[in-house]
């Protein structure tokens, strides 16, 4: 796959990941790498990759725990000590080698650390290589809350080898799926129907519909990369998946609930209220309800989480001058931002989802 250049930083992806990468090592002047891992990527991964790093440099392990319940500023200040503790300065290069988790995290640590020192990220995760690791975003939980703390800081590189997909457990592959789809929904109805079948998909045709996902997310962010207008629209499903998915990380009696499932339900429920605000297709609602329900199934969210659920909307991060701001759908790849929704439609959305 060739690679994608914009004009701040480059994409590369499976082979050609490790030649950028060393070629990268050989004309820079850092002083000493740091990777920083979970322990998953840690066990599954590292040796792997390090296998192809070619560097004299000195490299050392930043671990931290798995999981997006450990995406928090505490986190953060345990990486910072370690940092510090290993005499890391501004030419030092951190490397974030996992999933979101790790790309957001460790992305906000280089970006606030000595102000700011420079990072590539390797995503391991499916969710991280089709979203989470493009376009600079980084940051942490604030408690449950999905992303409060955080800044926009574009990696020197972003490396993409879909052999690290061989380490996910299914559920970790469907996750990443959700925001592939988004993508299909909010800019090419073409590339949405590409996962009609899934049964028909192997290793090259997946690698193909990562590459092109990818060129979606990043042909948006070249138009609008601080989220004023055009970028808005990577949030469609994000506005009731994010409640969702904090919901679900607050209460220890929910089952574990991963972002991509969270998401998942947030498109259902967004297609159905653009069906009632922006007269999208009653058909394709049905449509898009069963295709990605065939796929994750179907959560129980009582009725006595609606309204829990609805406050959380308050802290989305789309909001504006008090109003909580969805993107919805007029057609599919024809998105609509900074829509209102009244209370007593989402609680419609959720009886929909469960019908």
């Amino acid at each position: 796959m060739k690679s994608i250049v914009t004009t701040q930083y480059s994409i590369h992806f499976n082979s050609t990941c490790y030649t950028e990468l060393n070629a990268l090592l050989q004309r820079s002047n850092f002083s000493k790498i740091f990777v920083i891992v979970d322990s998953n990527t840690h066990n599954f991964c590292y040796a792997n990759f390090m296998a192809k790093v070619e560097t004299n440099l000195e490299i050392e392990i930043i671990e931290i725990e798995a999981g997006e319940i450990h995406k928090t500023i505490d986190t953060c200040v345990g990486v910072w000590s370690a940092l510090s503790d290993l005499n890391a300065d501004r030419k030092s290069l951190i490397i974030n080698l996992g999933g979101g988790v790790v790309t957001d995290l460790g992305g906000f640590v280089a970006s606030t650390y000595k102000r700011g020192i420079k990072y590539i990220n390797v995503p391991t995760s499916l969710l991280a290589m089709v979203d989470a690791s493009v376009g600079g975003k980084t940051g942490v939980d604030l408690d449950s809350l999905k992303n409060q703390i955080g800044v926009i800081n574009i990696p020197e590189m972003v490396l993409v080898d879909t052999r690290f997909l061989s380490t996910l457990p299914q559920n970790e592959m469907r996750s990443g799926l959700a925001e592939m789809l988004k993508h299909g929904l909010i800019f090419s109805e073409l590339y949405w129907n590409k996962f009609k079948d899934l049964s028909l998909l192997n290793i090259e045709g997946l690698d193909d519909l990562i590459y092109e996902s990818i060129i979606i997310k990043q042909n948006i962010i070249d138009i609008d990369p601080f989220e004023e207008n055009l970028r808005k629209t990577l949030n469609f499903g994000h506005t009731l998946g994010h409640a969702i998915e904090s919901y679900y990380l607050s209460d220890p009696d929910k089952p574990n609930l991963l972002h991509g499932e969270a998401v998942a339900i947030g498109m259902v429920l967004a297609c159905y209220i653009s069906s009632k605000l922006c007269d999208f297709s009653e058909e394709k609602n049905q449509e898009i309800k069963d295709d990605i329900t065939k796929i994750f199934g179907r959560i129980t969210i009582n009725e006595a989480d609606y309204d829990p659920i609805i406050e959380l909307l308050k802290h989305d991060k789309k909001n504006e001058h008090g109003n909580v701001n969805f993107v919805l759908l007029e057609a599919i790849g024809k998105p609509k931002i900074n829509c209102l929704v009244e209370n007593s439609l989402i609680v419609d959305a959720f009886k929909f989802y469960h019908a």
